[in-house]
């Protein structure tokens, strides 16, 4: 299987386009989004998206997962030609609201929390890995083809061009010894005040030495459900202050499950003997995400749980729903390779 990823229209650093549809839900975000937002607009009432069926929309599926990153982008660099206007429109926060409401049913459902469980716990299983294992990053590692791995980076690319930027919406949300710790984190993730070394810039770096093009959400029009669900997921816990202790949850498991992950990748991108800005992204996570899961575990969490103890059990929620939508997103990849297609929806 050869792949024909080319790259996107838009030039880097430049809004990108909206894209193309996938249903009901995210036609009329777009339809919203194409109009002029001074224009007087009825508000929706709770209830008013069931005209599309709400309730019988996967949660997890292209349209509503489409249709959410399309209202949350509007906060991050927004779309060419939509008005900025629409960021705070209150008939379009009407909308976004209900799908999140459906969204986070599903994830409580699927990832519930019980009064008993704890960070501490969690983040201890967190840090149990096995060196064999069936996922992507251990397929990757071993027998990954090189065109399975570009797949893979332009999958990822609608979070990692952003990556960082989501969790930095909880920062304002802590306080004291949490927060300082938690900027400390990110402060890193953004290059230590070196732009070349931003995470999302190595990434870029990445793609470019991949033959992939390095556009800001220039392969959003293929990218699965499984890939847009979990921005979604750190966008909605970062934008609600109810989510602050989801948010750092989310970071925690992130930065701890990480270098194990990172250090795979980066052995089966040395067994291909890819391009060296590929190998550096990887390698630069194995070595900084080891520091920052030490800082998580005890300055950011614990000083958390220690000062806000109601704050634990929506810890715990993250966690728990981080490993859920990227097991999602595994399965998806490691499906789609079993089958000799392509990750990517849609032709390439």
């Amino acid at each position: 299987m050869t792949s024909q990823l080319t790259g996107p229209t838009a030039t880097r650093g430049s809004a990108p386009p909206l894209p193309a549809a996938r249903g009901p839900l995210s036609t009329l975000v777009t339809e919203y989004l194409r109009a002029d937002p001074h224009v007087p607009r009825e508000i929706r009432t709770p209830g008013s998206v069931a005209e599309t069926a709400l309730s019988a929309v996967d949660p997890y599926g292209d349209d509503l997962q489409l249709a959410l990153y399309l209202c949350y982008e509007l906060h991050y660099v927004g779309f060419a030609g939509v008005d900025p206007a629409w960021e705070w429109h209150p008939a379009l926060l009407a909308v976004r609201g209900e799908l999140e409401g459906h969204f986070l049913s599903a994830l409580h459902h699927d990832v519930p929390v019980g009064p008993g469980d704890t960070a501490a716990h969690e983040m201890d299983e967190l840090s149990i890995e096995s060196p064999d294992g069936d996922g992507a990053s251990y397929h990757l590692r071993d027998a990954g083809t090189w065109d399975q791995y570009r797949q893979m980076f332009a999958v990822r690319s609608v979070f990692h061009l952003k990556e960082a930027d989501p969790h930095a919406w909880a920062i304002p949300r802590l306080r004291g010894h949490a927060k300082a710790a938690y900027v400390a984190v990110e402060f890193d993730e953004f290059g230590g005040g070196r732009g070349e070394a931003v995470h999302q810039e190595l990434f870029a770096d990445l793609l470019r030495a991949a033959g992939l093009g390095d556009d800001y959400l220039g392969y959003l029009d293929i990218a699965p459900a499984a890939a847009l669900t979990p921005v979604n997921l750190m966008s909605l816990f970062g934008l609600h202050r109810r989510y602050r202790g989801a948010a750092v949850g989310h970071l925690a498991a992130t930065e701890i499950t990480s270098p194990p992950g990172s250090q795979r990748l980066l052995s089966g991108l040395e067994r291909l003997q890819a391009p060296e800005a590929c190998r550096h992204f990887y390698r630069e996570h194995v070595e900084a995400d080891a520091v920052h899961e030490q800082i998580l575990r005890t300055d950011v969490v614990g000083d958390l749980v220690r000062a806000e103890p109601d704050c634990e059990a929506d810890v715990v929620f993250g966690i728990r729903a981080f490993l859920f939508v990227e097991d999602a997103l595994d399965a998806h990849l490691m499906t789609a390779w079993r089958e000799g297609r392509s990750a990517l929806a849609g032709d390439l």
